[in-house]
């Protein structure tokens, strides 16, 4: 029997779920789905890096080998042997890291969710970078967190502005590596003077790494979490360096706190699926990632100096942008005048092309004239035709 004529339900939100926002990206990407449209605004891996072949194999191994175990629930903290691979990956430079400090979660966005749970009540204060990652402040935002921007130039934030502003602070967060969405990269010296500030403070400090590995050129700088790993907490993803249709990222902190982030993790999904942990490690145990990052690493980086060219030749002279030597964004900003947000509707409709708005980056004071262009899933040709629209249409506002 079916009820006739039933009352329309009213809906009673939490203030938590009233306070949400969609991500100003997410609702871009509706946008930039359209076959037509140029799109430089997903911060999305190419494909043609996904290995799909590599992958159906590490599927069709497990379920063969292993497939009652992998389709059956898991440990909470995550498969043993992945997590103990992740701990001996990050054993560098003196620093021992064990299995036990390891917790899988389901996408670093999850990390991040987990952290602000048990972190963060309301009104606590919170560092970020200026601008900052805007995943990271819809996470923490959630639970109520007041954002404290630090300081920040063209190299990452400035470690020497954090004592004054640290006060009640419950962690930092901290993108060092080619950080979304500015592409720059915080040098050595500043990781030893933040890492010092922050063990000096009693502030736990997030070192959130998701790019490391796609360095174009040079090794990659020292980890915050080998400088001081009672201190650090890291964060790193499968998604950029494998796939992220997998949703597979970890964190690593000092027992404490990971003890806690287990608890939360409970409350929220149980455990992160073990049939993609096992296919994973299979994917990854026997030296995969070494020959298979290195080709995302030349894809990437022909792609960020053909865009870097194109910026070169078509932008005007008033305009300035990021130099990015690894990752997969550069940072444009505009003339002073310009609101990015603005000219987003523009750029859409008569140029075909779409970026992100600099904007939804800030946590506090948002810089307006400023933009996020990501490469990686352009041609190079297109890249170049994009650029070159997009850069007749700034013209055009001078």
């Amino acid at each position: 029997m079916k009820l006739e004529n039933p009352a329309p339900l009213q809906w009673q939100f939490s203030q938590r779920a009233d306070a949400m926002k969609s991500s100003a990206i997410r609702e871009i990407l509706k946008v930039t789905m359209r076959p037509d449209i140029t799109s430089f605004a997903g911060g999305l891996p190419s494909p043609l890096t996904f290995p799909v072949e590599h992958m159906k194999t590490a599927f069709d191994r497990v379920l063969s080998q292993q497939g009652k175990m992998a389709l059956q629930y898991g440990p909470t903290d995550g498969y043993l042997p992945l997590r103990e691979w992740i701990a001996a990956s990050l054993s560098t430079n003196g620093a021992q890291i064990s299995a036990e400090q390891v917790l899988m979660v389901s996408g670093s966005q999850q990390g991040l969710d987990l952290l602000g749970k048990v972190l963060i009540d309301e009104g606590s204060k919170v560092l970020v970078e200026t601008p900052s990652y805007l995943g990271a402040l819809q996470a923490f935002a959630l639970y109520g967190a007041k954002f404290e921007s630090v300081p920040s130039d063209e190299f990452g934030l400035q470690p020497e502005t954090i004592e004054a502003i640290a006060g009640g602070a419950r962690m930092l967060y901290s993108l060092p590596n080619f950080q979304n969405p500015t592409g720059r990269t915080l040098p050595t010296e500043r990781r030893f003077k933040l890492v010092e500030t922050c063990a000096r403070l009693g502030l736990p400090l997030i070192e959130d790494d998701p790019y490391g590995a796609l360095s174009y050129q040079n090794a990659p700088l020292p980890k915050m979490l080998s400088m001081n790993p009672s201190g650090v907490i890291y964060m790193g993803s499968f998604s950029k360096v494998l796939t992220p249709g997998i949703r597979l990222g970890y964190v690593v902190a000092p027992r404490p706190l990971i003890l806690k982030m287990e608890q939360a993790k409970q409350a929220t999904d149980l455990h992160t699926a073990q049939l993609t942990q096992m296919v994973v490690y299979e994917a990854i145990k026997d030296g995969f990632l070494d020959q298979h990052v290195p080709t995302i690493r030349k894809l990437y980086g022909d792609q960020c100096q053909a865009m870097l060219d194109a910026l070169q030749q078509y932008f005007p002279a008033s305009c300035s942008w990021s130099k990015p030597e690894g990752g997969m964004f550069i940072w444009v900003t505009l003339p002073e005048h310009i609101d990015a947000g603005a000219l987003l509707n523009e750029a859409v409709e008569q140029e075909k092309v779409a970026f992100v708005p600099g904007a939804p980056f800030y946590a506090n004071v948002a810089q307006k004239n400023t933009l996020r262009l990501s490469f990686v899933t352009v041609p190079p040709e297109q890249i170049r035709a994009g650029v070159e629209r997009l850069g007749k249409l700034i013209a055009s506002k001078l």
